[in-house]
């Protein structure tokens, strides 16, 4: 049964404190397997200074800086239309979103003529998954996560791709202020609705253990109770090259994902970076995709860079 309803389709700004670091995100990720492209579409609402954030990502296999892949658009704080509601919405970030079925199926949006169209469908394939734990990068908020089959087509520089993969959406509401960031990794990996994961790792733990999560196998769902995330990094650029996850669930299943990054992308998220890396998976023997998310403060990734250079 899920711990969500319709009514967290729209904002949350009725049961919010007044404080300024108050936030409401909506997320949707992307991906073309066969050629190593990935994309987000990402919302970051702070409705107490009326703001929204985000925009639209698109990466390939040919650069992973965010002012030289195909797209970006990383806007910080233009103005949040008051007069709309998150279930049908079009916002100054080029984003639009519109609820088709609750929970369920989403249309979304992203024009910015001349280099990004976008027109796709998000259907989920299971129900909204709340965060089951607090010791992870998002703490006390009020979290879920929704693995989907994306549909649809994107345009860019004028050149039709269609999309038809499985996707990952999430939704978060509370506080989340930008000047105390952690690391940690958000892992996502699916191979169909019966097989996937989601793996994320403790708060500021060197050794990458497992905060919280779930596994699909066989279709039958289960929390993650154990677990560790290994990587490989590539020694030039930092990055994760190979990756890892090794887990156990609430009834005792093993998870063994093992992974290598196609394409990737570094974003720039305040006081932190997202190294986001689109990653060719075998989840217990079945061949999918999805990202590692390897977060860090902008301060840490300078001493680890610097530190290998010398």
């Amino acid at each position: 049964m899920s711990d969500f309803s319709a009514r967290d389709d729209e904002f949350h700004f009725d049961i919010m404190s007044d404080r300024w670091w108050e936030t409401e995100t909506a997320w949707f990720s992307f991906c073309h397997p066969e050629t190593g492209l990935g994309g987000w579409l990402y919302t970051m609402v702070r409705p107490n200074i009326g703001t929204v954030a985000g925009g639209a990502w698109i990466w390939d296999e040919c650069a992973h800086l965010p002012w030289e892949v195909p797209y970006s658009a990383n806007y910080t704080a233009l103005r949040l239309p008051r007069d709309q509601s998150l279930t049908d919405i079009a916002l100054p970030t080029g984003v639009s979103i519109r609820m088709l079925e609750p929970l369920t199926r989403y249309r979304l949006g992203f024009r910015d003529e001349g280099r990004l169209e976008l027109d796709l469908e998000f259907r989920a394939v299971m129900p909204p998954r709340a965060l089951r734990k607090g010791d992870s990068s998002f703490k006390n908020l009020n979290h879920f996560d929704q693995f989907g089959r994306v549909t649809g087509q994107i345009v860019l520089h004028g050149r039709p791709i269609d999309i038809d993969c499985y996707g990952m959406r999430d939704r978060s509401w509370g506080p989340r202020p930008e000047h105390r960031p952690g690391k940690s990794a958000y892992v996502t990996g699916i191979a169909s609705p019966d097989e996937a994961f989601l793996a994320v790792t403790k708060w500021n733990d060197a050794d990458y253990p497992v905060a919280y999560g779930f596994m699909i196998h066989e279709g039958v769902t289960g929390d993650l109770v154990s677990g560790r995330r290994i990587v490989e990094r590539d020694a030039g650029q930092g990055w994760v090259n190979r990756i890892v996850i090794e887990a156990k669930d609430e009834f005792g299943r093993p998870l063994l994902a093992e992974g290598v990054r196609r394409s990737g992308i570094i974003i720039n998220r305040h006081s932190f970076i997202d190294s986001n890396g689109l990653i060719e998976w075998t989840i217990n023997g079945h061949v999918g995709h999805g990202e590692d998310q390897d977060m860090w403060p902008v301060h840490d990734w300078s001493a680890f860079r610097r530190g290998a250079r010398r």
